[in-house]
């Protein structure tokens, strides 16, 4: 009743008042001359009716006002999501309405500052850096060299944080050359620089700015020096000496529990675990002033903060009792996915999935432990999921909203969903294209905006989704993995390739394995050496011996002896062992030079890969159609023409029902036109692995596709090809893969996917596609053609042995599903069994009805 009450005065008030935009400057300001927990449910129930009120541009303006404040609010207490939230309202209706064209409010100092920094505090990079070049771009417009500078600062603080130290550097000594800086930003900017060369071990450098900063800022550096240089005595003592000037740092809570878990890192170095204990207690008491204990808190105390992920990892590393430990990294996986619930650009959480992977390997080294004092074998399963729980998440993420809208084709919501997903990938597209080309100012910023505005609307979309479609994060158990093994004859084999250690898991349909060891310099150069023979042809030739050697060091020491009675094996390779073409290795030593002769993998052992368990268990939903669209640009009249992609071609036309693009009609156009009317889709090309600047991408005859591009289409074959050089090679994210075409693909919507991993030879390529072809026809199976493609490549006499290099067969990776062939045998076998039966019923009701006839004479 007093609600009602309260509703209906407040109501009466704005109706009587002067107007509504003068009731929503005195309701935030009388909010900001009180600021308390009662005011500020008060100023939340009259935001949510002004919101439902307001109307002229005036009244729009007066409600930005509001929710900033009530954002700055928020953000001093802690609550980094709902200010967020509140920020973004703020900035949507300022820009929805136009009002910079009505008032000369201070947008940046108000709203796009202060959310720019939320973002960098709860690791939205990306967003982070499209807000912060948004406000330097409009204060570079209207000339405001304070607010250039403040974006800069705030830029090279977030570059640091990710630790782009050469970029910190280029945008702070670009900041210097800025007239009228304060002498507290020229500060700030000498700090930062400071930092960021002793990040780059110039430490003679940073020293002759180290002068100019505040004391402690001075001794603050002095000690990351001697941290980096192992000189920990000495470290310590500049941070006591930092900790005696923090009252004169001014220092933010969140700055300052940082400090605290610094000073808790170097006294566990230094084997104080009690007092490192202490200092996370601050840290923590800082973060969430309200807790009183000297445990842990719980889930429900926490937030999204990256802070809280330090201290739970240090108390994890400090905890004796495995248990323990394990609850410490379980509340640093919650605080990351509270992080991630905010994120909606695939870069950003592929930026981010490396500190996840560094803590499941904890994790799997603890359970693994426990597991070699147990034997408990529950605890392999276990250890299991800490492998898989970041490995391709993207991917997985993508592939669970794919199935989610197949399942509920007609719901707006999911629709929409999906329609923003393939709009935020083109306008990153277009981004990346315009970063690499002409780099304008004004159009860098409109698609900065657009992905704003893209990455604002899904944030709205996600709660109502979620409500309604709940997510469910057990997929599945060993029982279900065995099941799935035993229809397919097959073994699983995953590795999880960490900084420390590479394990192998291996599931059976009847058992479960885990196995160690340790991946020492010399090991990852050994791996980095088995890889390398295949960057050039002539590599093995010139030395098979060496060849040889390696070829079978890598089977011991990946551990492949043991799955050697399973003829169908899925491997789910990790970090580097996602460029070993398994099928190459030997399973013997040998002396032969003859590589027919070598007992390669593949000789005994028919391999399918996959990305995750999750992929391997998905039921898929076969395209009706099984024709194939194929492009072949060719490239005549060129330095890189493709000789025999015409006999490539050639070769499909005489097996599979297909429409060929060839030299000019294969264009992007034509493929963004007709990809989704297929159910195979082959492309004979060239294709770049790109790299930290420019993405993957492949060539078609008018236009370059880059990686971006191919995620934001939406394409289900039931099969690609990519005959072309380094379509599964890109920069290498921890648990995520390589950022490759091939894994665009995927994320377009394919699941079985046939790509290669180095610079392919055109003959030998046009050799492997036409047996390919002739085998998937006959089978209908990729899985099974694959592999008797190179085989028949392996046997085939008119080919040299030279040609016979595993250089020239085995780049061609299969990942997919595991078919068995439908070969002609079997339809044959089909067909004679059906004649067979008609022939019997036939004679059976023959042999009744004569029967029936010798019964009647009988009867008479």
């Amino acid at each position: 009743m007093k609600k009602l009450c309260f509703l209906f005065f407040l109501i009466c008030g704005i109706s009587f008042s002067q107007n509504l935009e003068e009731a929503i400057y005195t309701a935030a300001e009388s909010f900001i001359s009180n600021k308390n927990e009662n005011s500020f449910q008060l100023l939340k129930k009259q935001e949510a009716l002004f919101k439902t009120q307001a109307k002229t541009k005036d009244e729009q303006l007066a409600l930005v006002f509001l929710q900033c404040h009530k954002a700055y609010y928020l953000d001093e207490h802690s609550k980094l999501k709902d200010a967020i939230s509140s920020y973004e309202d703020a900035l949507n209706r300022f820009k929805n309405n136009e009002l910079s064209k009505l008032s000369n409010f201070d947008i940046i100092e108000s709203c796009l500052k202060p959310l720019g920094n939320l973002y960098t505090k709860t690791g939205d990079y990306t967003n982070a850096v499209s807000t912060i070049n948004q406000y330097i771009f409009l204060a570079e417009k209207s000339k405001n060299t304070k607010h250039q500078i403040s974006g800069a600062i705030n830029l090279a603080k977030l570059y640091q944080t990710i630790g782009k130290h050469e970029t910190v550097l280029k945008i702070v000594d670009d900041a210097f050359k800025l007239s009228n800086s304060s002498t507290n930003q020229k500060t700030l900017l000498q700090s930062i620089k400071a930092s960021s060369l002793i990040a780059l071990n110039k430490y003679n450098e940073a020293a002759l700015l180290n002068n100019s900063t505040s004391k402690f800022e001075n001794f603050k550096n002095n000690y990351i020096v001697d941290f980096q240089k192992n000189n920990y005595e000495n470290a310590l003592t500049s941070l006591k000496k930092a900790k005696e000037c923090l009252s004169e740092a001014n220092l933010s809570t969140r700055e300052l529990a940082k400090f605290y878990v610094e000073e808790a890192q170097l006294q566990f170095i230094l084997k104080n675990q009690n007092v490192a204990l202490k200092s996370l207690q601050k840290a923590i008491k800082l973060l969430i002033p309200d807790f009183k204990s000297n445990g842990l808190p719980t889930k429900n105390d926490l937030y999204a903060e990256n802070t809280f992920i330090d201290i739970f990892d240090l108390y994890a590393t400090i905890e004796t009792n495995s248990k323990n430990a394990l609850e410490c990294y379980n509340l640093s996986f919650h605080v990351s996915e509270l992080l991630q619930e905010n994120w909606t650009s695939q870069e950003n959480k592929t930026r981010n999935q490396s500190d996840n992977r560094i803590r499941s390997e904890k994790c799997i080294d603890i359970v693994y432990y426990n597991y070699q004092k147990t034997k408990n074998k529950a605890l392999l399963f276990e250890a299991f999921q800490f492998s898989e729980t970041n490995k391709a998440s993207i991917l997985k993420s993508i592939n669970q909203k794919k199935k989610r809208l197949q399942q509920h084709p007609n719901d707006p919501l999911l629709v929409k969903e999906f329609s923003l997903i393939k709009a935020q990938e083109h306008y990153t597209n277009l981004l990346i294209k315009e970063q690499l080309g002409n780099n304008q100012a004004s159009k860098l910023n409109a698609l900065s905006e657009q992905l704003t505005s893209i990455s604002l609307q899904l944030k709205s979309l996600k709660p109502n989704i979620e409500k309604k479609y709940p997510e469910n994060k057990n997929f599945y158990t060993l029982e279900t993995i065995q099941k799935k093994l035993k229809k397919d004859k097959a073994v699983l084999v995953e590795y999880f390739y960490g900084k420390n250690s590479v394990y192998q898991f291996i599931i059976s349909e009847k058992d479960m394995t885990l196995q160690r060891f340790e991946l020492s310099n010399e090991t990852k150069q050994n791996i980095i050496n088995f890889i390398h023979l295949f960057d050039d042809g002539s590599i093995i030739n010139n030395n098979i011996n060496n060849y040889t050697n390696q070829a079978f060091s890598i089977y011991n020491l990946l551990k492949l002896n043991t799955i050697s009675p399973y003829k169908n094996v899925v491997i789910i390779p990790d970090g580097l062992l996602n460029f070993i073409p398994f099928e190459a290795l030997l399973s013997s030593k040998t002396r032969t030079t003859s590589f027919e002769k070598m007992p390669f993998l593949i000789k005994n052992q028919t391999i399918v890969y996959n990305s995750n368990a999750q992929f391997y268990l998905t039921e898929h939903v076969t395209n009706n159609n099984n024709q194939l669209l194929g492009f072949f640009p060719v490239f005549e009249n060129t330095n890189q023409k493709l000789t025999y992609s015409i006999d490539e071609a050639q070769a499909i036309e005489e097996n599979i029902p297909s429409k060929i693009f060839m030299n000019a009609e294969a264009s992007k156009k034509n493929f963004i036109k007709n990809a989704s009317k297929y159910g195979i889709l082959h492309l004979s090309t060239h294709a770049s692995a790109g790299n930290s600047v420019t993405p993957a991408n492949l060539s078609f005859y008018d236009d370059t596709m880059f990686l971006n591009e191919l995620y934001s289409l939406d394409i289900n074959p039931n099969l690609v090809v990519l005959s072309a050089c380094e379509t599964g090679i890109g920069v290498l994210y921890k648990g995520e893969g390589a950022m490759s075409m091939a894994r665009g693909f995927q994320y377009a919507g394919t699941e079985n996917l046939l790509f290669t991993l180095w610079q392919i030879n055109d003959l030998s390529t046009s050799q492997i596609m036409q047996s390919f072809y002739k085998n998937y026809s006959d089978s209908q199976s990729a899985f099974f053609a694959n592999h008797q493609s190179k085989i028949d490549y392996l046997e085939n006499k008119s080919i040299s042995n030279a040609k016979k290099s595993p250089y020239y067969w085995s780049s061609f990776v299969y990942y997919g599903k595991l078919e068995p062939p439908k070969s002609n045998y079997t339809l044959f076998y089909i067909i004679f069994s059906i004649a067979i039966s008609l022939i019997v019923l036939f004679l059976f009701l023959k042999h009744r009805k004569h029967d029936r006839n010798t019964s009647r004479i009988s009867s008479k």
